[in-house]
């Protein structure tokens, strides 16, 4: 084997993916090194700090039920539990011209939450198909739903109620929290992450020091080298050679690429493996794009019982999805006697608002907030327009029906990570994703033959190993 480099598994990207991968094959004791493009990690994790303001630029919150190999990580690293602190408020939506409180939570039964007493009952009831038809599913297995691949628009057509509770409900949570359109994504994925947690009111939490914290802390254990572009992986007799954008090799003995499926579609290129190739195709992404906006004086609660977030249903709006007060979400997201409001752009909106000038990303996006949040234009001090063109795996139809092939295929020199992997939409579908992708790395070398040809078929990670009651 010649090279620039030699190293024993490549992990092709940095954020909580890639680094709960590398963290696993380590304690296994392998040697990983960890090429990310960007010069910081964290991916879709990221936080910056902008003049004593701390902004989440992807990911909001975590959960305290339903992420147990996130907090497996939070413990590996020594990060105390009071660094991880409770959201309080809740979430709200915005109905009839008003903010509704209790959205998605038990209370909004007895509130309303912007539903009528029709919604409500919709809601009963498929609370209790829950409970019935879907008892024993396994959120890590979204494709054996009793659902299908019905779409959220499909699973909820034909019925006055639960066409309420799409509008009121599904639908404003899909496109503020994933970015999806209920036409375009299938119903399992959302459910399944929804019932891995208890539910949209579920105990939701953050990082005091922002939501690339579990990134920051793995990668200080980690060798991890960034501003590393990789251009193609591709399989070799002998392992896997990593071309880099700048010229340079690096032949690994096995590797992990933990990026978006489409980029993974690119790197392997003509190389990818034809049983590969359906998932990885049907792993489209929706964009997440939104406004920072810097405030000269904190805003109030939307609602009388006090709500972080609010989210906006498509009826009401095209252009904005929800908005995030950081301000009310943790303390420390903003300068004392500041605030911080995240703005959300409607997928509707975001393909044709993604490229375009921040002050015209701005100017339309602000314009349609100030209906949902009176005051925000004028207690705006600065914008910042954060952009993720692949920002979460869409939870296609497509990728529903391929996703059993995809697990079942024999370990290969190659394997991958990524809440697409899951079919999960969260951060803790990626860490379960580098989890399994460890697994299958230990799995490929410990098969006859090694390294080089194909190994055997692995099931998933089953909850025992990833420590669930």
């Amino acid at each position: 084997m010649t090279s620039d480099v030699e190293v024993d598994v490549a992990v092709v990207g940095a954020g909580i993916a890639g680094l709960a991968a590398a963290h696993h094959l380590v304690a296994a004791g392998r040697s990983v090194r960890v090429y990310e493009g960007a010069d910081r990690v964290g991916g879709r994790m990221a936080a910056s700090r902008v003049d004593g303001w701390l902004l989440d630029e992807g990911a909001e919150t975590i959960a305290g039920a339903g992420y147990e190999a996130t907090w497996e990580l939070i413990r590996a690293v020594g990060l105390p539990e009071a660094d991880v602190p409770v959201v309080e408020p809740g979430f709200a939506l915005w109905r009839n011209g008003q903010a509704h409180a209790h959205l998605g939570h038990p209370k909004g039964l007895l509130t309303g939450a912007g539903l009528s007493w029709r919604g409500r009952w919709a809601w009963l009831r498929f609370t209790a198909e829950l409970a019935t038809a879907w008892r024993g599913f396994d959120p890590d297995r979204p494709e054996t739903a009793p659902s299908g691949d019905a779409t959220l628009s499909e699973f909820c057509a034909g019925s006055a109620g639960r066409e309420e509770l799409l509008a009121a409900m599904l639908q404003p949570l899909a496109g503020h929290c994933f970015g999806w359109r209920p036409d375009s994504s299938a119903v399992a994925p959302m459910v399944a992450t929804l019932l891995s947690v208890g539910g949209a009111g579920a105990r939701w939490m953050t990082y005091r020091d922002g939501m690339d914290t579990l990134a920051r802390r793995l990668a200080e254990r980690l060798p991890v080298e960034t501003g590393r572009p990789v251009a193609a992986v591709r399989e070799e007799a002998d392992g896997v050679l990593l071309e880099f954008a700048d010229g340079t090799r690096v032949r690994a003995r096995q590797a992990v690429l933990a990026v978006p499926a489409p980029l993974a579609l690119e790197l392997r290129g003509d190389d990818l493996p034809a049983a590969e190739r359906p998932y990885l195709a049907a792993g489209t992404y929706a964009p997440m794009l939104k406004v920072a906006c810097l405030l000269d004086r904190p805003l109030p609660s939307p609602t009388g019982a006090p709500s972080y977030a609010l989210s906006v249903p498509e009826s009401e709006s095209r252009v904005c999805t929800g908005l995030v007060l950081d301000h009310l979400k943790a303390a420390g997201r903003a300068p004392e006697g500041k605030g911080l409001v995240n703005v959300f752009v409607s997928p509707w909106a975001s393909p044709g608002l993604l490229d375009r000038p921040d002050e015209q990303v701005v100017e339309t996006v602000c314009t349609e907030a100030e209906r949902f949040l009176p005051g925000l234009r004028a207690a705006t001090l600065r914008t910042l327009v954060l952009r993720f063109p692949l920002g979460l795996p869409q939870g296609a139809p497509a990728a529903v029906r391929e996703r059993a092939a995809f697990l079942a295929r024999p370990t290969r020199a190659v394997e991958y990570a990524g809440d697409w992997v899951m079919l999960r939409p969260s951060s803790e579908g990626a860490v379960r994703s580098g989890k399994l992708a460890a697994r299958r790395v230990l799995a490929h070398a410990a098969a006859p033959g090694t390294p080089g040809s194909p190994g055997t078929p692995i099931a998933p990670v089953a909850p025992a190993v990833l420590g669930q009651t």
